[in-house]
């Protein structure tokens, strides 16, 4: 088969997490006798110096001429230290998400049994965690109306959900649910939120159409409270935008680096797939940076856009392989113990591959 993948590296370490990606992807493709066609584009702070626009329209173009895009990361410390920044490198990874149309964010959050000790929660508390959660990406308060009003003294930011917005991101978690254990958890705030009552009164209505779904309801807190306590009793977990965001960023570290988890973007036009960590631009250059939820990401990529689970399994395998010899990243690695660059990493994997 042939494929064409858009090749987004970003800022920081966003192009050497990219670079052991694609060196794995095309031991795969080697392997399994397909073609990859990478064609790379500007985006985030390497786009707004080069272009002046972190999301450029010829970027846009590729993405949409591509099979699947694949994603470093984007960011850097004097737009985060800068609140009077007119343009920032996350406005072109909203707009991205709009343009595109990528409205479901779908981040498993798994363990690895040779990392089960690397966990900050206990052991008996993780072992058998495998859970997915889908959070709504292009709406609610990250799109709605803001601004400044009384001098500036009073800002404000909206939440607004549609009906038809929480519908096709219900759907995609029924169906989801449907391939796993057939449970699903909708987290809202709906005690207080109107937004919220919205996605528990949709997602009520749709519970007929999947019979064979246990649904539940829970409060974002209280989930965000149970993930640290039993994640392994959680399967499907569907949730907004806002609440999305937080809740994944803090399941990333049951794994116990945020290193270790992928993640994939899929809506109308494309399917995006991406680390779930930042940019780090301090370890940018370093060669301390792990390539594994970046390669990871990939493996996501063969399944999800092109349906070749036996080279996802392969890189998994190798994944697996890997840790359990203690071929990582500083990140991983005992104190004291010796560590494989990020590279190094890479080229370990391509050879358990082949």
């Amino acid at each position: 088969m042939n494929f064409r993948i858009a090749l987004l590296a970003g800022d920081g370490i966003g192009p050497e997490v990219i670079n052991e990606a694609v060196k794995v992807s095309d031991a795969i493709a080697k392997k399994f006798n397909h073609n990859i066609e990478w064609k790379s584009a500007l985006t985030g702070a390497a786009a707004i110096d080069a272009v002046g626009d972190p999301y450029p329209n010829e970027t846009h173009d590729v993405c949409l001429s591509s099979d699947a895009i694949l994603f470093g990361a984007i960011g850097h410390p004097r737009f985060d230290n800068d609140p009077s920044a007119k343009v920032r490198p996350e406005q072109g990874l909203l707009r991205m998400r709009k343009k595109l149309g990528l409205f479901a964010n779908v981040r498993p959050t798994f363990t690895f049994p040779s990392l089960l000790n690397k966990s900050p929660l206990k052991k008996e508390r993780i072992e058998g965690t495998d859970l997915v959660f889908l959070r709504e990406l292009t709406g609610g308060i990250y799109f709605g109306e803001r601004g400044r009003k009384d001098d500036g003294n009073t800002a404000f930011d909206t939440c607004t959900y549609n009906r038809d917005e929480i519908k096709r991101i219900a759907v995609k978690g029924f169906e989801l649910a449907m391939k796993r254990k057939k449970k699903l958890c909708c987290v809202d705030k709906a005690n207080v939120l109107e937004s919220s009552r919205l996605w528990r009164e949709t997602f009520q209505e749709m519970e007929k159409d999947f019979p064979d779904v246990k649904v539940s309801y829970e409060f974002v807190d209280a989930v965000a409270m149970r993930l640290v306590q039993w994640p392994n009793s959680y399967d499907v977990l569907v949730t907004e935008n806002l609440f999305g965001d937080i809740l994944t960023d803090e399941a990333s570290v049951i794994s116990g680096s945020m290193g270790l988890m992928p993640s994939a973007s899929v809506g109308i036009e494309n399917a995006l797939y991406e680390p779930i960590h930042g940019s780090f631009p301090e370890a940018a250059g370093l060669g301390i940076a792990n390539p594994l939820a970046t390669i990871l990401s990939a493996a996501m990529m063969f399944e999800m856009s092109f349906g070749l689970h036996n080279e996802g399994a392969s890189i998994r395998e190798a994944v697996n392989k890997s840790l359990a010899e203690g071929k990582v990243t500083k990140d991983l690695a005992e104190k004291g113990e010796n560590f494989l660059t990020t590279s190094e990493v890479g080229n370990y994997l391509i050879e358990l591959i082949r």
